[in-house]
C-alpha cells in the first residue's frame, strides 16, 4: 500500500514563510533579552605606535568579559574606540561629543594633562562617568563629581617611597626627577628634612631622551650612592644602560624607582652586578587568576607584528595596561547590579545630563572586587583609590618573576618580594625576608673583585721569574696564598693592585684619608689584604676582619717541671741539705739578737 502526499507550491510557500516567522520571533526575543552596553574610549597615538598599549588592554578586557558570561550573563559590553594625537585638546572634546551623542555608559582616556581636563569638564556637565587609568594631578577645587581613578593616589604613593627610605634608613639620598610632576610624587620625601634628619639632593634628568652620563658623573664623583629615580618605565630602561656603562652598577650603590613597571623590565644584564635595585610592584603576582590572564595576554602579544625595542620583556603585560583590564572590569561589576537602566544620546550644545549618570556613578564607587591590581576599593567622595597595596621587590640572583614569559618560554629569575607596603598599615615584612637574612658568603661567589695591597716582605712581594708575569701571577707571599684561599672557599675572582701612593693609610689634619684606606673609602677597591695594623681612627671609617697575625711585647720564662709528691715527703725538712743549712741560720739569729740587745739595753 503506497500513500503518496503531494504538496503544491502555495502549500510550501506558506511553510517556509511560516518557518521564517518563527525564526525572526526567536531571534527578537534573543535580542530582547540580551542588553547591549557600550562604552568609549580616546586613546592618544604616537607615530612608532599606532594603536596603544591602553586601546590593546581596554579591547582585551571586553573580550575577556563577554566570555565569561558568568559575570554580566544578560548584558554583552561592546564599545567605540577613537584615535586622536597627542596633547590634542580641541580634537578630543569633539571625540568624547561624538562618543557621547552615539550613547555610551562610560568615557575611558585620553591619558595626557590637557586632553584629560577637556574630557572631564564635557563628563561633568553631561553626568556621564569619566575612567582613567594614569596618574593624574590632583584637582584644586575638587569639583570632578563624576571623575574616578584606578591608579593609586599620588599622596599615598609619596608616603610609601618615604617608609623605604626610612626602612633603609639612608641619611642622604638623591633624588632624580624627569619632569615636574614628580616632585609631586616624592613631597613627603622633599620635606623630610625638617622632620627626620634626612639630606635630601635634588636633580633633574636631562630633557627629552638626551644622554645623562654627565649627570650620573656628578653622582659618581659627589658619593651619592643611594638614589631615588621618579621616571618613566622607558626612560628607566635608558638609564640603567648609562648606570652600567659609567661603572656604577656595583654593590655600594642602592637605586630605587618609582614607575610601578620594574618587574616589566629584562633587567637580567645586572642580575649578578651585585647591584641593590628596589622598586614598587602593583599587580597581584599571588593570585592565580591574574596569572591566568597575564598568560592570555602573553600569548596574544607574542603572535603580534614586533615592536620597536622598549626595554620590555617580550609578551609582558604591563602596570598600565592592568589597570584598564581593572577598569572595564569595574563596569561590568557595576552593569551587573544595575536594573532597568537604558543609555541615551546626548549631546555637547544642549547640556542635558543623563539621567541615570548619578545612579551609575554610585554603582562605579561601590564595587568592591580582586582586580589584576590587587583588592580594588574607591573613596566614595572623590572617585579616587587610596586603598592599596603595592609589593616591595628587590632585584636578586635568586628571585623569581612569577607570571612572566619571555620569548623562549622561560620564567626570568629576577626579582624577590621582600616586603608589602599598605596605604593603611605602611610597610610590613614578608616571612621570607624576616627569616633569611642575606649571607656575605653567599653574595661574594661570582664575583670579581679589586683587592688593593702594598709591598712588605714575606707577606706581598714581586715573583721572580725569567718569563714577564701579568696580573695576579706577579706578586707571592702570604697574603696572596691567604686570598687563594678565601676565593676557593667563597668561589669569587680577585684582580690584585698596588695601592697607587704606596702608603698604608693615614689621616691629615683635614681628616682626609691616603694609601689602602682611601682606595677603600672611595670604593676604588672592594678589599685590601696585606699587613695592615687595626687602629681606632681607621676602625671609624673601615671595616676589619679577624687579624691573620697579631703583635705585642710579652715576657718568657720556663715554665717548671711539676713532680708528683711521694709518701715520705714529709720528711723532706730533714734531708741533709735541711740539716746543713740549720746550724747556720741558728748562728745568725744568736748573732742579731746579741747586737739588739746592745744597742737596746732595755
Amino acid at each position: 500500500m503506497e500513500i503518496n502526499i503531494k504538496f503544491d507550491s502555495r502549500t510550501t510557500e506558506k511553510r517556509k514563510g511560516l518557518q521564517l516567522c518563527l525564526l525572526y520571533f526567536v531571534t527578537e526575543f534573543c535580542l530582547s533579552s540580551q542588553q547591549v552596553l557600550r562604552i568609549g574610549g580616546i586613546f592618544e597615538t604616537l607615530e612608532n605606535e599606532p594603536v596603544s598599549v591602553e586601546e590593546l588592554a581596554f579591547k582585551f578586557a571586553v573580550t575577556n568579559i563577554n566570555r565569561n558570561r558568568t559575570l554580566i550573563p544578560n548584558t554583552t559590553l561592546t564599545y567605540d574606540i577613537q584615535r586622536i594625537n597627542l596633547f590634542d585638546s580641541f580634537e578630543a572634546s569633539r571625540r568624547a561629543c561624538d562618543q557621547l551623542a552615539l550613547g555610551v555608559a562610560a568615557v575611558f582616556g585620553p591619558s595626557h594633562s590637557s586632553a584629560v581636563s577637556a574630557v572631564q569638564s564635557i563628563c561633568n556637565a553631561l553626568e556621564v562617568p569619566h575612567i582613567q587609568t594614569r596618574w593624574k594631578h590632583p584637582s584644586v577645587d575638587n569639583k570632578d563629581s563624576f571623575y574616578i581613578n584606578l591608579y593609586p593616589e599620588h599622596s599615598s604613593i609619596s608616603r610609601a617611597i618615604l617608609d623605604i627610605v626610612q626602612f633603609y634608613q639612608w641619611k642622604t639620598v638623591t633624588v632624580v626627577y624627569e619632569d615636574s610632576t614628580g616632585l609631586m610624587r616624592l613631597q613627603e620625601l622633599i620635606k623630610a628634612p625638617s622632620r627626620y634628619n634626612i639630606k635630601v639632593k635634588i636633580r633633574q634628568l636631562p630633557p627629552g631622551n638626551a644622554d645623562a652620563r654627565p649627570l650620573l658623573k656628578e653622582m659618581k664623583k659627589g658619593k651619592e650612592f643611594y638614589v631615588i629615580f621618579d621616571c618613566s618605565y622607558q626612560t628607566a630602561a635608558e638609564i640603567l644602560k648609562q648606570i652600567m656603562s659609567m661603572g656604577m652598577m656595583t654593590e655600594y650603590y642602592h637605586f630605587f624607582f618609582t614607575t610601578l613597571d620594574m618587574f616589566a623590565l629584562d633587567l637580567d644584564p645586572y642580575r649578578f652586578s651585585g647591584v641593590n635595585m628596589t622598586g614598587f610592584r602593583l599587580l597581584n603576582m599571588d593570585s592565580p587568576h591574574v596569572a591566568s590572564v597575564m598568560e592570555k595576554w602573553s600569548m596574544e602579544r607574542l603572535q603580534a607584528p614586533p615592536k620597536p625595542e622598549t626595554g620590555l620583556l617580550d609578551g609582558v603585560m604591563t602596570t598600565e595596561a592592568a589597570l584598564m583590564y581593572d577598569a572595564v572590569h569595574m563596569v561590568a561589576v557595576a552593569a551587573q547590579r544595575s536594573t532597568q537602566m537604558t543609555v541615551n544620546s546626548l549631546q555637547c550644545h544642549r547640556h542635558k545630563p543623563w539621567r541615570f549618570g548619578p545612579r551609575f556613578m554610585n554603582l562605579f564607587k561601590e564595587a568592591q572586587w580582586d582586580g589584576l591590581t590587587g583588592y580594588v576599593l574607591l573613596n566614595r567622595t572623590d572617585g579616587l583609590r587610596k586603598e592599596f597595596d603595592l609589593d616591595v621587590i628587590s632585584l636578586r640572583e635568586d628571585g623569581t618573576a612569577k607570571g612572566l614569559v619571555d620569548s623562549s618560554g622561560r620564567k626570568p629569575k629576577v626579582w624577590k618580594k621582600i616586603a608589602i607596603w599598605n596605604s593603611i598599615t605602611g610597610l610590613n615584612l614578608t616571612e621570607i625576608s624576616k627569616d633569611t637574612g642575606s649571607n656575605i658568603t653567599d653574595s661574594m661567589a661570582n664575583r670579581t673583585l679589586v683587592v688593593t695591597t702594598i709591598l712588605e716582605n714575606p707577606y706581598v712581594m714581586y715573583k721572580k721569574s725569567d718569563k714577564a708575569l701579568y696580573g695576579n701571577d706577579r706578586f707571592e707571599g702570604y697574603c696572596l696564598d691567604l686570598l687563594k684561599e678565601l676565593s676557593n672557599i667563597l668561589g669569587f675572582t680577585y684582580e690584585v693592585k698596588l695601592v697607587s701612593d704606596g702608603k698604608y693609610g693615614a689621616q691629615n689634619d683635614k681628616g682626609e684619608w691616603n694609601g689602602m684606606v682611601r682606595e677603600l673609602i672611595d670604593h676604588i677597591a672592594d678589599l685590601a689584604v696585606a699587613p695592615l695594623t687595626i687602629t681606632y681612627v681607621r676602625e671609624k671609617v673601615i671595616d676589619f676582619s679577624k687579624p691573620f697575625m697579631t703583635l705585642g711585647i710579652s715576657i718568657l720564662y720556663r715554665k717548671p717541671n711539676g713532680t708528683n709528691p711521694g709518701v715520705f715527703s714529709f720528711l723532706n725538712p730533714l734531708s741533709p741539705r735541711h740539716l746543713d743549712v740549720r746550724p747556720a741560720g741558728v748562728s745568725g739569729g744568736q748573732l742579731r739578737a746579741f747586737r739588739h740587745r746592745q744597742v737596746y739595753p732595755l
